[in-house]
């Protein structure tokens, strides 16, 4: 399969449409549609299922979509890793992290070594641990904020000192918003929404002990902004950690820590035994001299 050919693909999935798509690639129509029949046929699989006006995707087709995405996506990253210009420490960094307010450190860090090397870039992709952990291990990330409890074997790491405190999101409405604290029987009444990370839900079972079991588990999230509208919409209550959600007078939202305390640390981690390209070398080495500081 040719890296030109996953580009088409991926053009009439974007599309939906072949003939759009042939326009965007200044192809005609009966090539696009015949290279589309052909990559069908050299993978054995139906890849799309056409109609009269829409094109859409059968799982196979999503399953390439993904892997498509991903090969072009580092095959880009590689091209501008081998173009760049040492002396000038040009190139682009790839960072993925979850959501924490520790982000606020890397930004701080980003912001210096900007001044030293103002053609750096710098490309972003926020996800909880375990898939910014799979995408740092297939080459697309090169360094990663991770929530603890997180296995890092595979992966060098500076460890934050500081740790980050869990609580509850909930309305400011709600029975439990007088509360200064929440402990586990406070919600045993109510619909809870939790993390979604099976290795962060056991974190949370042992916080709960006994009361875990019986607990009303209507969902579960992985990045917390669409869990703090369900939230809103009154579906229920979020455990998540402190200070992701702003809290202002005009939010219908207020956040309540939890008793006894729980708490998570970060680290920032980045492959082992990987080849970096000079810029992401630098970043890294700077990024240790400004932790262990």
């Amino acid at each position: 399969m040719e890296l030109r050919v996953m580009h088409y693909f991926l053009t009439v999935v974007y599309e939906e449409n072949i003939t759009s798509a042939a326009e965007k690639l200044h192809i005609t129509q009966p090539t696009l549609s015949r290279q589309m029949m052909q990559l069908e046929e050299e993978l054995g699989v139906q890849l799309f299922r056409r109609g009269k006006r829409k094109i859409t995707l059968t799982s196979e087709g999503l399953l390439l979509k993904r892997r498509a995405e991903e090969i072009l996506d580092l095959t880009h990253r590689t091209e501008k890793e081998l173009k760049q210009q040492k002396p000038l420490m040009n190139g682009e960094i790839a960072i993925g992290a979850g959501e924490t307010q520790f982000m606020r450190l890397l930004a701080e860090h980003i912001k210096r070594f900007s001044l030293d090397y103002p053609q750096v870039t710098y490309k972003f992709h926020s996800a909880d641990a375990d898939e910014i952990k799979d995408r740092a291990n297939k080459g697309l990330l090169d360094i990663c904020l991770l929530t603890e409890p997180v296995d890092v074997e595979k992966f060098d790491f500076l460890r934050i000192p500081q740790k980050e405190r869990w609580g509850v999101l909930m309305r400011k409405d709600s029975p439990l918003a007088q509360k200064s604290e929440i402990n586990p029987d406070d919600l045993l009444p109510y619909p809870i929404l939790v993390a979604g990370r099976s290795i962060v839900r056991n974190e949370l079972a042992n916080w709960f002990g006994d009361a875990y079991d019986r607990m009303n588990i209507i969902g579960s999230y992985n990045l917390i902004y669409n869990a703090a509208i369900m939230v809103e919409a009154d579906l229920g209550y979020t455990l998540c950690l402190e200070k992701l959600i702003p809290e202002s007078e005009d939010s219908p939202l207020c956040f309540k820590l939890l008793d006894p305390v729980l708490e998570t640390g970060f680290v920032i981690a980045w492959k082992k035994y990987q080849t970096f390209p000079p810029v992401v070398a630098k970043f890294i080495e700077e990024l240790k001299h400004a932790l262990q500081a």
